[in-house]
C-alpha cells in the first residue's frame, strides 16, 4: 500500500523501484476508466484495486488480466494519463493494486497532486522516449524497468532518462511522508518558534 489516507501503516518510502512494467500504449486514459464511477461511494478502508481498470478488464486481452504483469509496480502509458474527473479514488486503485509510480508524457495535474500525496510517484518523460518504451514493453511483456527516485532517472531497455520533480514531493515520497506526517515531523520547530514568539 502507497496510500497513508487507508487505515494502516505510513506511506511505504519510496527510493528505487524495480519491477515489471505494465504497458497501455494509448492517450487520454481517463480516471473513469482507471476507477468507474459507480465504484466511488465505497470507502476507503476497502480494496480499490479490485476496481481498477474494472470495465476494461472484461476484455481477457487487456494487459492487466496477463499473469506475466501479478508483479508490475510501475505503468507506462501515452500522454494525457489519468485525466477527467479530480477523483482522488483513481490514486487509491493504482496503490491498492501495487503500483508505485507511472510513466507518460503528461498527466492531469489533479492527478499529480493527489498522486503524490498519496505516495504514488508520476514521471515525466519526452513523448518519443515513451513512445519507444511502449514499444519495447508491448513487445517484450514483462520487460522490468528501474525508477530511481533519488537520482531522478528511469532505466529501461533503451538507455537511461533522468526526470525533474520538486524538492519537497521528492523528499515525502522518499522518507514515506504524507503532508500531515511531514508537518507532525516538525512539531519540535514549531514549538521552539512559540516559545520564542511568546517572549
Amino acid at each position: 500500500m502507497c496510500g497513508a489516507s487507508r487505515p494502516g501503516p505510513d506511506i511505504e518510502p519510496l527510493r528505487q523501484l524495480e519491477s515489471p512494467a505494465l504497458a497501455i500504449p494509448r492517450a487520454n486514459i481517463d480516471t473513469d476508466q482507471i476507477v468507474p464511477a459507480r465504484f466511488l461511494k465505497k470507502r476507503r478502508s476497502e480494496n480499490f484495486g479490485a476496481y481498477l481498470f474494472h470495465d476494461l478488464r472484461a476484455d481477457p486481452a487487456f494487459v492487466l488480466n496477463q499473469p506475466v504483469y501479478k508483479e508490475a509496480r510501475i505503468v507506462v502509458a501515452g500522454r494525457n494519463f489519468a485525466c477527467g474527473s479530480s477523483r482522488e479514488h483513481a490514486v487509491w486503485a493504482l496503490c491498492d493494486r501495487g503500483f508505485r509510480a507511472a510513466i507518460a508524457p503528461s498527466f492531469s495535474d489533479i492527478f499529480t497532486s493527489n498522486a503524490m500525496k498519496n505516495g504514488f510517484l508520476p514521471v515525466v518523460l519526452p513523448e518519443p522516449v515513451v513512445v519507444q518504451m511502449l514499444e519495447a514493453l508491448v513487445k517484450s511483456p514483462g520487460t522490468r524497468l528501474t525508477v530511481d527516485l533519488q537520482a531522478q532517472s528511469v532505466a529501461a531497455p533503451g538507455g537511461t532518462y533522468r526526470f525533474e520533480i520538486a524538492p519537497f514531493p521528492k523528499k515525502c515520497l522518499i522518507e514515506g511522508l504524507d503532508e500531515i506526517g511531514y508537518t507532525l515531523g516538525q512539531i519540535g520547530q514549531v514549538a521552539a518558534f512559540e516559545a520564542q514568539y511568546e517572549k
